[in-house]
This record gives C-alpha cells, structure tokens and sequence, in this order.
C-alpha cells in the first residue's frame, strides 16, 4: 500500500482490494467503459481541485468534487505522482484534440490558431505547482516534458500551416518556437499582479499577421 493512501486511511476506512483469489479477473466492456468514464471525472475533478490548492492538495477535497470515496482515488492512482502525471497527460490529449476540431469550427485557420493558443495558455496558467513536480528525479515526470511536445507540436504546426496557406500569416514561423516563446511569456505569470500573460501572448499572435 503507498504511503499517500496510507496517510490518509483514517479520513475513509480501507482502501478497496482485490478478491480472495488475489485476481480482478476479466471485465465486462460496460465495466471497462465504466472504469474509464469514472478515471475521466476523477482527473476533470483533480484538475480543477489543482487549480486552486496545487498539485499538493488533499486527497479528501479531490475526491469530495468526484463525488467518490477516497479509496476509489488510490486505486486508480496508487501514488500523488501518478495522479498528477495523469491529470498532465490528459489536459494535454484536450487541448491537442481542440486543434483540428477548432480549425473545422472557426472561421479562419488564424481565428483557429488564436482560439487554440488561449487554450494553451490556459492549460500553461494554471499548472499551480507542477513545475516543482517536473523538477522531480521520477522518471514519470522526466517522461512528461517529451510527451508534451509530442502531442502539441504538431497539432501547433498544423494550425500554422493552414494560416500560411490561407495566407493569413508570416510562413517563417515553427510549432516549437511559438510553443517555446508562449510558455516564456507564461512564466512570470504569479510574479507580479501587473503582468498580463494573456496580453502579451495575444501581442505575439498578432505579430504573426503577414503586412
């Protein structure tokens, strides 16, 4: 049993576990689908529950906005890294998904680019403490950084090469750099209150305007 779940088995009871055989034993795809359905709402609510406490957050406050007992939390995520890497990997599948089905519903592919980085921006203003956690020796969170760019970089240059196409923007700009340079601009974001990220992200996009 991890040390997180075990911490905190007082505030529930038990940590829910496997039958007497020790097998799980093969589930139904409604069970499957329902499993996954239930890990959906338990990241949705520790994201948002990440948003406003940090990544260091009680299990208690996380599992009160699912909606579950808190042995449900330690069984899909034994540890709070594998929570927290769970919880990155899958804002960052949303917001690659929102590239294409934003360049399919805007009404330019630049309207598209601007919609996805302010989605981008969004996922990168509120990571309250994870920056420590990716500074962490685990190899997990090593793995994050590369499956950041994996998913988002070329869901970035998509967007731009469909504004170059379009006509709409300078064609000597790559998905890696703007990427780099929005997350720069995203760094100061909690140093001081005069600091707009936001504006100065939507500065460096309209930059991108050819003449």
């Amino acid at each position: 049993m991890s040390t997180w779940a075990r911490k905190n088995l007082s505030e529930e009871g038990s940590v829910p576990v496997a039958g007497a055989d020790g097998q799980a034993g093969l589930a139904s795809p409604r069970k499957r689908a329902d499993a996954r359905r239930n890990e959906q709402i338990l990241l949705e609510a520790a994201a948002a529950v990440f948003v406003t406490s940090g990544v260091e957050a009680p299990v208690r406050d996380i599992a009160a906005r699912a909606g579950v007992g808190m042995g449900t939390i330690y069984r899909h995520f034994p540890t709070r890294a594998d929570l927290i890497i769970a919880v990155y990997r899958h804002q960052v599948d949303a917001c690659a998904e929102a590239g294409p089905a934003l360049l399919a519903s805007s009404g330019t592919p630049h309207a598209a680019l601007t919609r996805w980085i302010d989605k981008f921006v969004d996922f990168l203003v509120t990571k309250h403490g994870l920056a420590a956690a990716l500074r962490s020796d685990q190899a997990g969170f090593k793995a994050l950084h590369a499956y950041f760019l994996d998913r988002l970089e070329p869901v970035c240059a998509q967007l731009l090469d469909a504004a170059v196409d379009a006509g709409e923007i300078r064609p000597d700009v790559e998905a890696f750099g703007l990427l780099y340079g929005v997350g720069n601009l995203c760094a100061g974001v909690d140093g001081d209150p005069r600091y707009d990220a936001r504006r100065m992200v939507a500065l460096l996009i309209a930059g991108l305007r050819k003449g």
